[in-house]
């Protein structure tokens, strides 16, 4: 078998606009609650530390209760993703209007 050798979209020189700040934190929670929601569909339960014959994972709690270690992974995630549509040509922007559907307190 062939190695596999990562080659990831180099992103360095995109500089992601302060606005996108909260995006990155909202994509990152749902991040962890899309992964959280795939392991317990798999059968996976919270334990104390990781246990692949048991399926338990100390990281299936609400993102909140995450460490901060945890966190910067799934920011990480998101701010690379964000990073690379920037890089394709697409512009990200707020519809103000849908935001508002969406939370009418707001």
């Amino acid at each position: 078998m062939k190695e596999y050798i990562p080659n990831p979209v180099d992103t360095g020189h995109i500089q992601l606009p302060k606005e996108l700040e909260y995006l990155v934190e909202e994509m990152a929670k749902n991040v962890h609650e899309v992964w959280s929601k795939t392991r317990i569909e798999q059968g996976w339960t919270y334990g104390k530390k990781r246990d692949d014959v048991l399926k338990q994972h100390p990281c299936l709690v609400p993102y909140e209760e995450l460490s901060e270690e945890e966190k910067v992974y799934d920011r990480n995630s998101s701010v690379e993703t964000l990073k690379l549509i920037m890089k394709l040509g697409f512009k990200i922007s707020k519809d103000e209007e849908w935001a508002l559907c969406l939370h009418p307190t707001r």
